[in-house]
């Protein structure tokens, strides 16, 4: 289910918009969520402190996650809006959201700061992106078809951050950037184990 997607500067600008419609709804419980906002609030509100040190992995870790966060917010709210679906499917949609809307909001106020673009050059390739038929699909799709199509695309997405997330730690300069990779990597590391558990009890 691996897919990578390079995403042109128009797509990117109406991920990084969609982003920033959903982040708010999302805020309020981020700091709840396992992982995914522990620690993580405070440093939002003072997005420069981020922009003492950076190198390039960073800015590329921050420019690629954005529309990726963007992406699991965009297929969770699908899930979201689907009638009858199954409480553990939508339990799993509803705390993908919450913590990956103030991480987008994070990397943002991260690039903002560092005056980098939130738009990589000249497009960048993200591993475990869904295609616009992907997610087509997955709108169109119901009850337990929905949700086993849900779970195999969240499980190769999450799979493609954690890529992502760990070579931030590798190579990253930002501590605080650092970190982020290391709990992204942590949580869905652990988020990729329950909807294996989930799919296969479908």
């Amino acid at each position: 289910m691996k897919k990578t997607l390079t995403i042109s500067a128009t797509a990117l600008a109406a991920v990084i918009a969609l982003a920033g419609c959903s982040t708010g709804s999302g805020s309020s419980s981020g700091s709840t969520m396992s992982g995914m906002g522990s620690g993580s609030m405070a440093a939002s509100s003072a997005p420069a402190a981020a922009g003492a040190t950076h190198n390039g992995t960073d800015t590329l870790f921050a420019q690629g996650m954005i529309p990726h966060h963007a992406q699991a917010v965009e297929m969770s709210e699908m899930m979201l809006q689907k009638q009858g679906m199954d409480a553990r499917i939508t339990a799993l949609a509803a705390k993908i959201k919450a913590a990956q809307g103030p991480e987008i909001e994070r990397m943002t106020g991260w690039l903002k700061a560092w005056n980098e673009s939130t738009q990589t050059a000249g497009g960048h390739a993200m591993s475990g992106m869904m295609g616009e038929n992907d997610l087509k699909e997955l709108d169109a799709a119901q009850g337990t078809e929905a949700a086993k199509l849900f779970l195999t695309q969240m499980i190769a997405h999450h799979e493609g951050a954690v890529e992502m997330a760990n070579a931030e730690v590798r190579s990253g300069k930002s501590a605080e950037a650092v970190q982020l990779g290391k709990d992204i990597a942590a949580a869905q590391t652990a988020e990729i184990a329950e909807m294996k558990a989930l799919l296969a009890a479908l």
